[in-house]
């Protein structure tokens, strides 16, 4: 009697919860409890994730937005793209390597002054973080928050970066020089060659950006001296976020 009683006092839960919740939040729930770890809360999961988003896109951000952030990063660095190369060869064989190296520059500084203005959309993309979002991230790849931030920001950061870039390239003439250069160099070929100058340095920039944060991600996840807070410790220590 007891057990019969205990049973229909659980099948009650389960219908209030169905009745005001829904479906959906039951299975998040659900889920939760069979993902989280033993004295790891979804509380500490989010705050968890959302110290770790913060402080990656802020070493990001300070990183990137240095002079010689991009400039001097091989890994980031914005160079002319390949179907521009004959041109730049063409240029450095006339003797014309300094104006190709200022170009070079040019699209660097101006991703480098761009990157100023990505911590706000960082942190507004941090803020809309749920639990289904944060316990997909722990248990994810070592790029699954990069991945989140792929897509809430992208556009975002593009809106915000064109301003900055367009800018920076106008100072030394480079939107000019690239487009009446490219202009008529696509009169003669077959692989023209992106006029947009400014297009191409932001999309290169936000490149740049999305790499960098994804770097430190994979130090947070793998690296426990990058674990710089208990929080940290705690979330990315646990069996949860293992692989």
């Amino acid at each position: 009697m007891h057990h019969k009683m205990a049973m229909m006092k659980n099948t009650l839960i389960l219908l209030v919860l169905f009745a005001f919740s829904g479906c959906d939040t039951v299975q998040q729930v659900i889920n939760a409890s069979q993902t989280t770890s033993p004295g790891l809360s979804n509380q500490d999961i989010i705050n968890g994730l959302k110290q770790a988003l913060t402080i990656g896109t802020q070493n990001t951000t300070s990183k990137l937005s240095a002079v010689d952030g991009f400039f001097a990063n091989a890994a980031v660095k914005i160079l002319m793209p390949p179907e521009a190369q004959k041109v730049e060869s063409t240029l450095r064989s006339l003797g014309l390597g300094s104006v190709v190296d200022k170009a070079v520059l040019s699209m660097n500084r101006a991703a480098e002054d761009a990157a100023k203005s990505a911590t706000p959309i960082f942190v507004d993309a941090i803020k809309q973080m749920t639990i289904p979002d944060a316990l997909g991230i722990l248990k994810g790849s070592n790029t699954a928050a990069t991945d989140y931030f792929k897509n809430k920001t992208t556009q975002a950061l593009t809106n915000a970066f064109k301003p900055h870039i367009d800018a920076a390239l106008a100072k030394v003439n480079a939107t000019k020089y690239w487009s009446d250069v490219f202009t008529l160099y696509n009169k003669f070929s077959n692989k023209p060659v992106n006029t947009d100058l400014s297009a191409y340095v932001t999309g290169k920039a936000i490149d740049g950006i999305f790499y960098q944060v994804a770097q430190e991600e994979t130090a947070i996840r793998k690296d426990p001296a990058a674990r710089v807070t208990d929080l940290l410790k705690k979330v990315f220590g646990s069996t949860s976020a293992q692989k």
